[in-house]
């Protein structure tokens, strides 16, 4: 037996040995998965998982986060499966238990919490020793960055959707991947986590820095015309808007080591 191991909805999981046929409901844990070294034991993934490309192409699919084929996943043999609070349905994971399938419930809200699962995971898995290698490497450059940064930050805005915008507030894990790189987000004081705003309100906070990511909404280059009536906003009028990888902003795990090497740069104060 190993465990228990108290996940994020206050559950503990206790397994029989680590699991052999893992089933992954969140595309940034399948990645973690796999550079913990258990990507063989990956059984089945979200349509949305595309990371690491070769390691998910030959994988089962069962469906996406919020409306995943349960029958497929107790077909599959699963023997653990990881999900997150706010992506997947709790009815979702109240029916997996109730067939006796172990599920491990995740929820970082900061980047530090998002390295710490890296660990927790590899301790789950059966991996913790490249668990925690990969917790202590990421940690060494958090400490790099939070070392180096300058006092002065960045105001930042950074939209999620397009018709309507939507953005974030401060209690969300982008908010603070955009805090701990430099930036100070211009709608983190927001009631709601992810509130409906306008470019209205987006000229009246003046940011210093854009950024769109391609997801969850797959922003392009088309929209920087979105801006052009903002001429005078200073992001938009010294050409600080920036097309991203949404990846670097959302993912945990792998991922973050990439965030905290590319957007300290993109929200360096000027």
């Amino acid at each position: 037996m190993i465990g228990p191991f108290v996940d994020a909805s206050g559950v503990a999981v206790t397994l029989p040995a680590p699991p052999r046929r893992i089933v992954s409901l969140i595309p940034s844990i399948t990645e973690i998965l796999f550079a913990l070294g258990r990507g063989e034991a990956v059984a089945g993934c979200t349509i949305y998982c595309t990371q690491p490309p070769a390691g998910v192409a030959g994988k089962t699919r069962v469906g996406g986060e919020k409306n995943p084929k349960l029958d497929v996943i107790r077909s599959l043999g699963a023997d653990l499966v990881v999900a997150n609070i706010e992506e997947n349905l709790r009815e979702h994971i109240d029916t997996l238990r109730a067939w006796g399938i172990p599920v491990y419930v995740t929820y970082p809200r900061t980047v530090v919490d998002g390295i710490r699962l890296a660990r927790e995971l590899g301790e789950v898995t059966g991996a913790g020793e490249r668990g925690a290698a990969l917790a202590r490497e990421l940690e060494a450059r958090l400490a790099e960055v939070q070392g180096g940064r300058a006092w002065s930050r960045a105001r930042v805005f950074c939209p999620i959707w397009r018709n309507p915008y939507m953005t974030i507030n401060r209690d969300t894990y982008v908010h603070d991947m955009l805090a701990v790189c430099g930036g100070e987000n211009v709608f983190g004081g927001e009631a709601k986590r992810y509130p409906e705003i306008t470019l209205d309100d987006v000229a009246a906070r003046r940011p210093e820095v854009i950024l769109l990511p391609d997801e969850p909404y797959r922003f392009r280059r088309a929209h920087l015309a979105d801006f052009g009536p903002l001429a005078d906003v200073p992001a938009v009028r010294d050409g600080r808007i920036h097309l991203v990888d949404g990846k670097l902003l959302s993912w945990y795990g792998p991922r973050i080591g990439e965030a905290l090497r590319v957007l300290p740069g993109l929200l360096a104060a000027v």
